[in-house]
């Protein structure tokens, strides 16, 4: 089954998992509160492997001119459902986050959740989603090294940015408020600026 495949038949089901659909109060105001922050007023945001849309739906209710990306028609189906839903307006594609198909230096925040460990080459696409970014522009990555062994852990993501950034913050993503339950594997943020 290709990866497309896989994740359109994942479409319906997706939004079960809290930190995914955001449905719980709870777990979205915790979401919003770890990422509203960090987006400049009025960015332009490219959410890549958007999924759903749960979180460039946030953004754009933040009033944020966000453009999303994935790979799953039937994902972008239902993000454009849920931005309609809201009320807001977010621009849905379907593509590749490896590759993703805008023109360079043209965003003021990449966004990135659970994508990057998932690409066969991530170094590349870390290069590439930082050639989107306008100068000052800031890089949003949610990553983790899950309990079944796959993934990145934090070192190893920092270490790709630091390959072509100056700056790598980590943060541990440690509260059961983002993800509906108690975790116990290596969940974190990594934002860099410069």
């Amino acid at each position: 089954m290709r990866t497309e495949e896989f994740w359109d038949a994942h479409a319906a089901t997706f939004d079960e998992e809290p930190d995914h659909g955001l449905r719980d109060p709870r777990v979205r105001d915790a979401w919003a509160r770890l990422l509203l922050p960090l987006v400049p007023p009025a960015s332009s945001v490219v959410d890549l492997g958007c999924g759903t849309g749960s979180l460039s739906v946030l953004l754009a209710e933040d009033g944020h001119d966000v453009h999303g990306l994935d790979l799953s028609g039937e994902m972008v189906k239902a993000a454009r459902a849920k931005a309609s839903a809201a009320g807001v307006t977010a621009r849905f594609d379907t593509g590749d986050a490896a590759h993703p198909p805008h023109p360079k230096a043209s965003f003021g925040v990449v966004l990135a959740r659970h994508v990057l460990w998932a690409l066969p080459d991530p170094a590349a696409a870390v290069r590439e989603w930082v050639s989107l970014l306008v100068p000052d522009g800031v890089l949003v990555l949610v990553e983790g090294h899950w309990s079944t062994g796959a993934g990145l852990t934090a070192a190893q993501t920092r270490a790709l940015v630091l390959g072509v950034r100056e700056e790598a913050d980590v943060t541990p993503l440690t509260s059961e408020d983002l993800w509906g339950r108690a975790i116990d594997d290596e969940r974190y943020l990594l934002v860099s600026r410069r």
